[in-house]
């Protein structure tokens, strides 16, 4: 199974550059330092845009989860990085309760 309407998925590029990618953020500093080792940056942070939608949204989901807010599914599986090695990760997207589109919640190493 696919997420639903992954064509439109929203992909923040505030969840990108002040979380994901910032080596500065309390909980998402290790993330970005990882993504950073990868040849990620805040200054090209489309390019990590256009891999998760690349690499996650055309394939299967692993985890479907009912909750409170909505509907959250979780994708498992590698993103060719711009230093041109895989990485593994896990991205976690949710539909809201009165939505029928995907946002990106969160992305962890796998």
């Amino acid at each position: 199974m696919k997420i639903p309407n992954s064509n439109q998925a929203v992909i923040e590029s505030s969840k990108l550059t002040d979380y994901l990618l910032n080596i500065e953020h309390k909980r998402g500093s290790t993330k970005a330092k990882l993504l950073v080792y990868f040849g990620y940056s805040p200054e090209n942070w489309q390019q990590l845009e256009a891999d998760i939608r690349k690499y996650h949204l055309n394939l299967d989901v692993n985890v479907v989860k009912e909750t409170a807010y909505g509907t959250k599914y979780e994708i498992s599986a590698n993103l060719l990085t711009p230093i041109n090695r895989h990485l593994l990760v896990k991205t976690v997207w949710q539909i809201d309760i009165g939505t029928d589109f995907p946002r990106l919640i969160t992305l962890v190493p796998d």
